[in-house]
């Protein structure tokens, strides 16, 4: 097997070939597929484990590795240039300096290894062209690359091309009953109001419903075959418009246009109700996903009629936005929200990757309203000065917060040989705004289902993977 150098190249060994990418860290292996000016045609020419194939070349998942296969015969003719690239997934380093060695190793078709590629003097980079597979008149040659981008898979496909602008804003949503607390969140309890301008609708009765939520309790009725304390009105749906809460552990949709869930999270519908998957939500937030693994799988849905979402049993709380400030949140504890409301995925200032939202967060900004879960029944912190709280309990806040990470225990022997706290590192936060904080230490990736990171993101969800679980 022959080690390449930066420029180096030699020809394919054979039509088809395999080009298996090994880091030490987790990365996202991808292809690019490049015509003569250097650039994809559309995104169609992406290759990655949400979009695992084109015309003559295929992306796996063996496991350790991933590999991209190369099949020269059926590449079609305007594409000159194959560009296999590897991203940091946001579950680790913060570039390659620390991540470890990149190599990047060219199999034959009886996977037989021919060459291999160790990108050399990486540092700040977050995303790197590991080597191209590229047309010299009638035959194809592979030609080491190791070319680095401080940007990211955002910045590296940008440079090739690959559009990821925002999608339009969404039109405003139509009024509804009534808003639960303000966000922030006022600090002493008030009456639920109807959202400024807006006219109160009158509730639509369902009558699948209606005499379910007349029946007292479990007393007897003449002529009811069965009497329940399930019939009572407490466990009737609610009637209100728009995303409210049924129970605690549970929220029902009064749906008349669309609404953004997550996927997997309906328990039942009434009505005349469409659902579309939207993975991620476009290839803006598909490209931060295979950069930072958050994100959150998202469905549409349309139409007229009652819908009931829930997760796991999770607890249940709603938060209307007024624009002023926004939420940056777990993407795995997101349940669903209003199309007014746009999120990104952002890095968390000062932190790292030590809190329940991970390195990587949802920030939620404009007005609507979204409804998040958590594990039991959070405290909601009012932040004027200093407040602290653990890394994996820290669900929500304020956008507007400065957040960093304090080290309560001295690191020494006692640390090295099991003599700790238990609470070395706390999650610091200042200025003004709110920190809702739940009952459980939960651990990144320790939801049902997970959270969301590199591949396993979700269906269609390249930026995302991008609400989690």
């Amino acid at each position: 097997m022959r080690s390449l150098s930066p420029g180096e190249n030699l020809p394919l060994p054979s039509s088809k070939v395999i080009v298996q990418v090994r880091s030490a860290s987790p990365v996202n292996t991808s292809a690019l597929l490049l015509t003569a000016n250097g650039r994809v045609r559309s995104d169609d020419d992406f290759v990655f484990y949400n979009q695992p194939s084109a015309r003559g070349v295929q992306y796996r998942d063996e496991g350790a590795v991933d590999t991209v296969a190369v099949d020269t015969v059926g590449v079609e003719a305007a594409i000159e240039t194959i560009a296999v690239t590897a991203s940091l997934d946001g579950t680790g380093p913060t570039s390659f300096a620390t991540a470890g060695a990149l190599q990047a190793t060219v199999f034959d078709a009886a996977r037989t290894p021919v060459a291999d590629f160790v990108v050399p003097g990486l540092t700040s980079e977050t995303a790197v062209v590991c080597l191209e597979v590229y047309r010299r008149g009638d035959a194809w040659k592979v030609r080491a690359v190791g070319q680095g981008y401080d940007t990211g898979l955002a910045g590296l496909a940008t440079a090739f091309g690959i559009s990821i602008d925002e999608p339009e804003p969404a039109p405003t949503p139509a009024p509804r009953v009534s808003d639960p607390q303000p966000w922030p969140p006022t600090t002493a309890p008030t009456t639920a109001q109807s959202r400024p301008g807006a006219p109160t609708p009158a509730p639509v009765p369902n009558p699948a419903v209606a005499a379910s939520a007349a029946v007292p309790s479990a007393s007897p009725s003449p002529g009811v075959s069965m009497q329940s304390e399930l019939f009572a009105p407490s466990h009737a749906e609610v009637q209100d418009h728009g995303i409210q809460k049924q129970g605690s552990k549970m929220c029902r949709v009064g749906l008349n246009g669309e609404v953004m869930a997550r996927q997997g999270s309906m328990v039942a519908y009434q009505g005349n109700l469409h659902f579309e998957a939207l993975g991620s939500g476009g290839m803006s937030r598909m490209v931060r996903q295979a950069m930072t693994g958050e994100g959150v799988p998202l469905m549409k849905v349309s139409g007229q009629g009652d819908l009931f979402l829930a997760d796991n049993a999770s607890e249940v709380h709603l938060i209307d936005l007024d624009g002023s400030d926004g939420l940056t949140i777990n993407g795995a504890n997101v349940l669903a929200f209003e199309p007014t409301l746009s999120y990104n995925v952002e890095r968390m200032r000062g932190a790292g990757a030590m809190s329940n939202a991970g390195m990587y967060n949802c920030v939620f900004q404009g007005r609507g309203r979204i409804a998040i879960t958590t594990n039991g029944g959070p405290v909601v912190l009012n932040v004027s000065g200093d407040t602290f709280a653990d890394p994996q309990a820290a669900v929500a806040w304020s956008s507007s917060l400065r957040t960093s990470v304090k080290t309560n225990d001295s690191f020494g022997l006692g640390t090295l040989i099991g003599r700790s706290t238990g609470e070395r590192f706390t999650l610091a936060f200042g200025g003004q705004g709110f920190v809702v904080v739940q009952p459980s230490e939960q651990p990144p990736g320790g939801f049902i289902g997970g959270t969301g990171q590199g591949q396993d993101a979700g269906v269609g969800g390249m930026l995302g993977g991008f609400l989690g679980r």
